[in-house]
């Protein structure tokens, strides 16, 4: 016994010893096994650990670039789809031309053009055989042309001419494509630096005109093909050449600008702010389309020659480029609105702003609604778990409407974006966030 307990503070003592080693002895062992884990890290490389500052710049490069390229390419989108629908489609070739035969200013250039063109093929002399008649005959002939020109003012005015002028240009159409490419013929000939229309058919309307307002001399005026001018320029052997590219390009300019803007998108890092960005910089390119058409119209008019009636060009030119124009607007407002959505579902502490006045008034409206009756029941639960997965479809089927729509207008735009808003006002109507949470808290409070 007495052998024992000399030995049992020994034992103690390191027992103790060994409890003061333990803590150090873990901390080597954890310092240990991260210089292990590091070791292991740098044997694999780089490419497994995250996406490094240099990977991160390239990529929103990348984005940015496809942007820049989308907003370079929306106005040439408009270009393209412009010039193939004036080319390929009648009826949009018509409904740019045909109003210009109730314009003032072409039924004042196309009577006088054609009163000039009667009035020098009509054999007034033939009527007293040759003799010259001095004053009097001079008074005559302004007499006369004065009648013709009242009757060709008559036949232009009435309806008749409008019908004239629209078979014309239809006729007119079929050679558009030849225009382009340079070979001219059938109703529209290319001269030189002009565009002809031309207006045989109308001397003939107005010549028949006057046989039957006791005129018989005019039976005896031969055929005129007497040319109107459509369009005036030096360069139009490179417009040409510009519009015959833009219509081979057709709709794939517009595709591949709006691949661009959805990749530049889906590079991003920020992809709202992208979306924002990409959205304001196609309506600014579009924009710069439109200021260019206003200077090119300024341009285009102070080069005509003197002899050209400068109201009938601005008329032409107005009516070949409404179309354009209204493209310019569409998509001026298009990317305004996306913009503006994209702002809205942001961050910032403005647009959590609106969104909580949105939700606040809505939510007011609908618990008035249930007070008065109305029951969501499943309904509004079913909303408030789904409504952002309910929400996208409603964008997308928006976005497809506008772009299966042939031709659509500022007006067009805005009725698709009011329509959008009304699914999201109706779907947050229709959401119960309280219910769903009493009933959850029901739930719990059971378990």
């Amino acid at each position: 016994m007495s052998t024992d307990r000399p030995d049992e503070p020994d034992g103690e003592r390191r027992g103790g010893a060994d409890d003061e080693l333990a803590e150090p002895r873990a901390r080597l062992g954890a310092v240990e096994d991260q210089e292990a884990r590091l070791a292991r890290q740098l044997a694999a490389g780089p490419a497994q650990g995250p996406p490094g500052p240099p990977r991160r710049r390239v990529r929103s490069f990348l984005a940015a670039l496809l942007i820049v390229l989308a907003c370079v390419l929306t106005p040439l989108s408009a270009l393209a789809l412009w010039a193939r629908s004036e080319i390929s489609d009648t009826d949009r070739y018509l409904a740019t031309t045909a109003p210009l035969a109730r314009d003032p200013r072409i039924k004042t250039a196309v009577t006088d053009r054609v009163t000039a063109e009667i009035m020098q093929k009509l054999p007034v002399d033939s009527l007293f055989g040759g003799t010259p008649l001095g004053g009097i005959g001079q008074a005559l002939d302004e007499g006369l042309t004065g009648f013709v020109h009242g009757q060709v003012e008559r036949f232009v005015d009435s309806d008749a001419f409008v019908t004239v002028w629209t078979d014309v240009n239809r006729d007119a159409h079929g050679a558009v494509e030849k225009m382009v490419t340079g070979q001219g013929g059938g109703a529209v000939e290319v001269r030189d630096d002009t565009v002809l229309l031309d207006l045989a058919p109308v001397i003939a309307r107005v010549k028949a005109a006057l046989v039957e307002q006791g005129i018989p001399l005019a039976s005896r005026i031969p055929e005129i093909h007497t040319s109107y001018p459509l369009v005036h320029s030096d360069a139009l052997p490179e417009v040409r050449t510009t519009l015959r590219v833009l219509d081979l390009a057709g709709f794939w300019v517009p595709v591949l600008a709006g691949a661009c803007a959805l990749g530049g998108v889906l590079l991003a890092r920020r992809r709202r702010r992208a979306v924002v960005a990409a959205a304001l910089g196609m309506a600014g390119g579009a924009l710069l389309l439109g200021i260019g058409l206003s200077v090119f119209r300024a341009l285009y008019l102070d080069g005509l020659p003197a002899d050209v009636d400068q109201p009938a060009a601005q008329a032409v030119y107005d009516a070949l480029v409404r179309y354009l124009r209204d493209a310019v607007r569409v998509v001026v407002t298009l990317g305004l609105l996306v913009a503006l959505g994209g702002w809205i579902s942001g961050d910032g502490r403005w647009a959590r702003t609106l969104r909580g006045g949105w939700r606040a008034g809505l939510g007011a409206v609908r618990r008035v609604a249930e007070r008065a009756g109305l029951r969501l029941g499943p309904v509004g639960r079913f909303v408030h778990r789904r409504k952002a997965a309910l929400g996208w479809p409603a964008v997308a089927l928006t976005a497809l409407a506008f772009v299966l729509w042939s031709h659509p207008t500022v007006l067009v735009t805005l009725c698709l974006a009011l329509g959008l808003v009304a699914v999201l006002a109706v779907l947050e109507l229709l959401d119960a966030p309280g219910r769903e949470r009493g009933a959850e808290a029901r739930g719990r409070r059971a378990a």
